[in-house]
């Protein structure tokens, strides 16, 4: 796969950008169908007209070490707006534990380039840890949580996130290795679920991503 990626030159839009104007760009990664007709994906310029399985290969070899769990015993809306920002802040693999069915609007087809697995249970997904050598940090405001910003999160380790409302299942509490828990200020008992996530894998990457 060539690793330069040629500007696209047609005007973006909020649609995405219309079909390549002038002499096509070589390289496998480009998507003849995209390169005719345009791009509208909810993708970054620098995937513009390349093909799905291209984007997914790039990703993955630069995807950080970090997972993230989510239980789905409820029809939780959220699932969905975690899988996104799991795509966003490059996590390596998003864990469904629960229900094999989750509401994937709120992706926003995000679930096409973000690796998505299943465990049926909270003890299969404490035995992939496991195996794995992989440390579970529960996200939760319960008695006995550490405060995220005092928190040295694992280079390696899986984020396990409860649902809207009740929060982690006691069986899930049990299974972390620690929990923490997001500093918050004012009335409101809980932030959104969603929210939460987003500023735990954000966390993430204050602690170990390095800036230039």
């Amino acid at each position: 796969m060539t690793d330069a990626s040629p500007s696209p030159t047609p005007e973006l839009s909020t649609n995405g950008v219309g079909p390549w104007q002038g002499e096509w760009p070589t390289g496998d990664q480009y998507d003849a169908e995209l390169l005719e007709r345009g791009d509208t994906r909810n993708v970054i310029d620098r995937y513009r007209y390349w093909r799905m399985e291209a984007i997914v290969a790039d990703l993955d070899a630069k995807r950080h070490p970090f997972h993230v769990a989510i239980e789905n015993w409820q029809h939780d809306m959220n699932i969905g707006s975690i899988v996104r920002s799991a795509n966003a802040f490059a996590a390596d693999t998003v864990h469904i534990v629960g229900r094999r069915r989750w509401n994937k609007r709120g992706a926003m087809v995000t679930d096409r380039y973000q690796h998505v697995v299943h465990h049926a249970t909270v003890d299969e997904l404490v035995a992939w840890a496991g195996a794995q050598g992989v440390p579970i940090i529960g996200i939760d405001n319960v008695p006995g949580s550490v405060i995220i910003e005092t928190f040295a999160f694992p280079v390696r380790c899986v984020m396990l996130f409860g649902q809207e409302g009740p929060g982690l299942s006691a069986e899930a509490i049990a299974a972390c290795d620690a929990v923490v828990e997001i500093s918050q200020f004012g009335s409101t008992r809980s932030i959104n679920a969603s929210a939460a996530a987003a500023v735990a894998m954000h966390a993430w990457v204050m602690q170990h991503v390095r800036f230039a």
